[in-house]
């Protein structure tokens, strides 16, 4: 333990970890060798100095490392998802771009949680529709997907290091990595991801822990109105990670044919008004703001995917959304 004490020394002055000794630290969080007082010190510390992308990058693959990962898994498949704490209570839109992409033929390896800043998170969408399958096994993840183009993945189920740290998040009651590191933990590894950050501060950070570990492409976002999705209610920041590094831009809603939109127009007080929202949307009806706002999360996820020109896939996306899913996915 005397490199724990370098460790909160080098907090302390305001310094980043090296390499060698964020892996040190985070292995012993995360097997549980840290008492309550040293994993409140060590959070607190990086989150005062601000966590850099090699660290996030380090907790995720220490995390990993006690996860139970999908191995048999092939091809491109894709999440969709944002950290959440953005406080909005916006409809399931998320939920709904991957299950509209799974009913076009790409498949979805959906990683997510029960609500905690939101009105319903992704698990209770997914039971509202029948698709949350508690008692998935990691060895039945295959046959969902190749049947389905769809899988959900419950976080708890996955991450069995995280009862280390639970007790002290709970007892700090405010932000550290763990609520930017989440959708980095997706167990089947997607090639490809949409992830929505609630803050646009957060987007290098996230954008290069993402790349750091091993997303071929993706798209970390954060949208108008405080949103950790894109929405239509102005232009839109995200930050594009290739193989060849990452790039900011703006995504211009109006520039794309969007009408705007108001953040009421999104939002829902409780699940079940969540539910209702998300199944008009997935029938091809539903409120335009939410339509629009899914077909835009769509074109994006599909430009990532094809690497079609984003205008191509904005047509694609509207036309799919309009029609609402072609059945099979939400069958038994």
């Amino acid at each position: 333990m005397a490199a724990f004490k370098e460790i909160l020394e080098t907090l302390a002055r305001g310094e980043d970890l090296s390499e060698s000794l964020a892996e040190e630290a985070f292995g012993l969080l995360f097997t549980g060798q840290l008492g309550p007082a040293q994993s409140g010190a060590f959070l607190m510390g990086l989150r005062a100095k601000g966590e850099t992308p090699m660290e996030l990058a380090c907790a995720v693959r220490k995390v990993l490392e006690h996860s139970k990962l999908l191995e048999n898994l092939s091809g491109d498949r894709i999440d969709t998802c944002g950290t959440g704490g953005d406080n909005r209570s916006s409809f399931n839109c998320s939920t709904a771009v991957a299950l509209f992409l799974a009913d076009m033929g790409h498949q979805v390896v959906k990683h997510g949680n029960r609500a905690a800043s939101s009105s319903s998170g992704s698990a209770d969408a997914l039971e509202s529709l029948g698709l949350f399958k508690s008692d998935l096994t990691p060895e039945d993840v295959a046959a969902e997907l190749a049947a389905k183009n769809f899988v959900f993945l419950f976080a708890p189920a996955y991450h069995p290091a995280f009862a280390h740290v639970m007790p002290v998040r709970r007892e700090l009651g405010m932000r550290t990595l763990f609520n930017l590191i989440g959708p980095l933990l997706n167990p089947a590894r997607p090639t490809h991801q949409l992830l929505g950050v609630p803050a646009p501060g957060f987007l290098p950070l996230v954008a290069e822990a993402l790349r750091l570990t091993g997303v071929r492409r993706a798209a970390v976002v954060h949208g108008a109105g405080g949103y950790d999705e894109l929405t239509t209610f102005g232009p839109n920041e995200m930050v594009m990670v290739a193989p060849e590094g990452v790039e900011k831009k703006v995504l211009d809603p109006a520039a794309l044919g969007f009408a705007s939109h108001a953040p009421g127009e999104v939002r829902v007080t409780d699940k079940e008004e969540a539910a209702a929202a998300l199944k008009k949307v997935l029938s091809g009806s539903g409120a335009p703001a939410m339509q629009d706002m899914v077909a835009l999360n769509l074109a994006v996820s599909l430009h990532l995917l094809t690497q079609e020109p984003i205008k191509e896939c904005v047509a694609t996306a509207r036309d799919k959304v309009a029609s609402g899913l072609s059945g099979g996915i939400l069958d038994a």
